[in-house]
């Protein structure tokens, strides 16, 4: 069963960011790559009130989560859903072509709890940005907090925008050839597989507000150079923790204490893709050996 449309009314400030990040991105087509004004830039601020426990609950499933493992608690993982409209925010003083903007992908340092019932205070900044000339790597620094702990959940989210090269630009000797895509290694351990459908993307963005059409609708995934819809990085991200959970810490998410990775391919849907685990290092993809869509670390207590 899909997950329920109702959740759209939920999501206001979220597509309200998409909107502004939309115009954004057309007025960024005129102007140069020129990096942002301040780096660091504004930090900016938010209270925003509890989130829905009904919601909260169909995220966790629909990630693959057990609701019950939270007790009352937001899962860390789920924070695009309300970081997002300050992200948004935060990238209107960047002049880069926003509208090529890739999730690169993220940091998450579990703190503390998050109570569902609860507001929380939330921040967010533009911390830096890494320009080579060929490509720009824009990282942003967001604090979630509660009453109890102001820092409970600090997520880094780096957006990898790529830069055109110029007509008569040609390779110089000795210039480093791009490197191959990392691959999955052959003595990982799978610890979950999915078959994940076609409308995961669609739920998702139910869930957490990110409707942008290269996620559900697939002429526009088309549009951008993929063969079909692609799933969310942070659903793949979110997938992965919760296969971590029940396989690695018996159902226990306080176990984790940071995550750090990188989507490194396209999650084409439908897809059917693993789980793997080698020491401290996790991947998604469809085989050992084979290439990963995403790539990362974690850390436990």
């Amino acid at each position: 069963m899909g997950v329920s449309t109702r959740y759209v009314l939920n999501q206001g400030p979220v597509l309200g960011a998409l909107g502004r990040a939309a115009v954004a991105a057309v007025k960024s087509r005129k102007k140069t790559a020129s990096g942002p004004t301040q780096v660091p830039g504004r930090e900016l601020r938010e209270r925003i009130p509890p989130r829905p426990a009904d919601m909260v609950t169909d995220y966790i499933r629909n990630v693959g989560g057990d609701p019950s493992a939270y007790r009352g608690q937001l899962p860390a993982h789920m924070f695009p859903q309300w970081v997002f409209p300050l992200q948004a925010r935060g990238l209107e003083d960047v002049s880069y072509p926003l509208q090529k903007v890739l999730n690169g992908g993220c940091r998450i340092e579990f703190n503390a709890p998050l109570p569902v019932g609860e507001a929380l205070n939330v921040s967010c900044r533009l911390e830096d940005i890494d320009d080579d000339g060929k490509r720009a790597i824009i990282h942003q620094r967001a604090v979630t907090g509660t009453a109890q702990r102001a820092d409970a959940v600090v997520t880094h989210v780096y957006a990898f925008v790529p830069l055109a090269k110029k007509k008569d630009e040609k390779p110089t000797p000795g210039s480093k050839k791009k490197a191959p895509p990392p691959r999955i290694p052959e003595d990982a351990r799978e610890i979950a597989f999915w078959n994940i459908p076609v409308s995961a993307g669609l739920d998702f963005a139910k869930l957490t507000g990110d409707f942008n059409p290269i996620h559900w609708i697939a002429p526009a995934a088309r549009a951008a150079g993929f063969k079909n819809v692609i799933l969310h990085g942070f659903a793949t991200l979110a997938r992965a923790i919760e296969g971590m959970n029940r396989a690695l810490f018996a159902g226990d998410p306080s176990r984790l204490a940071t995550i750090d990775v990188r989507f490194t391919r396209p999650l084409v849907l439908p897809a059917k893709v693993g789980l793997y685990v080698r020491g401290d290092e996790v991947y998604v993809g469809s085989a050992k050996g084979g290439p990963a869509n995403l790539v990362g670390t974690f850390t436990t207590r």
